[in-house]
C-alpha cells in the first residue's frame, strides 16, 4: 500500500478536515490498534507545525504505556491522575494545557515541550488510552484543534 499525505490548506478547521480525511483513509479496512496508532501518529506530526510529539498510551488495567508515537524517547508508564495525561485519563476529558510548566504535577518527558493537548480514548465506556500532542510553543493548542484532534481520535476508536 502506498499512502500520500496531501499538504493542508484553506482555514484550519478545513485542514482538520483535510487531516480527518486522510486519517480515516489510512486506518481504512485495518483494525490493528498499534499499526494505526503508529500510522495516525507519523500523519499528525508530519501534518502539523509546531509539534515536537505525537503519539499515544494505553491502558493496560492499571496505568498508561506508552504506545506508537513520533518524537524524541517519552515516559514510559504514566499512573492515572498523574500529569497532563494522567489527568486526561482519569477525567476522561481534553485536556488542553497551554502552559505545562503551570500544570500542577505535570511530567516533563521532553525539556522542550511547553504546551500540550491530550485526547482521552474511551470506546463503549472503556478507557482505551490517550492521545498525546506536545508542542515547544507555548499556547499552540486551541479549541480548533481540540476539535480536530478530537475527530481523529474518534477515527482511531471507529477503526478498533
Amino acid at each position: 500500500m502506498s499512502f500520500v499525505a496531501a499538504d493542508l490548506t484553506g482555514d484550519r478547521p478545513e485542514q482538520y478536515r483535510q487531516l480527518a480525511a486522510q486519517a480515516e483513509a489510512l486506518v481504512a479496512g485495518e483494525t490493528d490498534r498499534i499499526a494505526n496508532a503508529a500510522n495516525l501518529s507519523a500523519l499528525v506530526f508530519h501534518a502539523l507545525p509546531d509539534v515536537n510529539w505525537v503519539g499515544f498510551y494505553f491502558y493496560d488495567g492499571r496505568e498508561l504505556v506508552v504506545g506508537p508515537f513520533q518524537g524524541k524517547p517519552a515516559c514510559v508508564r504514566i499512573a492515572l491522575g498523574k500529569g497532563v495525561c494522567g489527568t486526561a485519563a482519569e477525567s476522561r476529558t481534553t485536556q488542553l494545557v497551554p502552559d505545562v510548566h503551570a500544570f500542577d504535577g505535570h511530567i516533563a518527558c521532553d525539556a522542550d515541550t511547553r504546551s500540550e493537548i491530550v485526547v482521552p480514548l474511551v470506546r463503549n465506556g472503556d478507557l482505551i488510552g490517550v492521545f498525546d500532542l506536545d508542542s515547544p510553543r507555548p499556547a499552540r493548542f486551541d479549541d480548533i484543534d481540540r476539535a480536530g484532534l478530537e475527530a481523529v481520535a474518534r477515527i482511531f476508536l471507529a477503526a478498533l
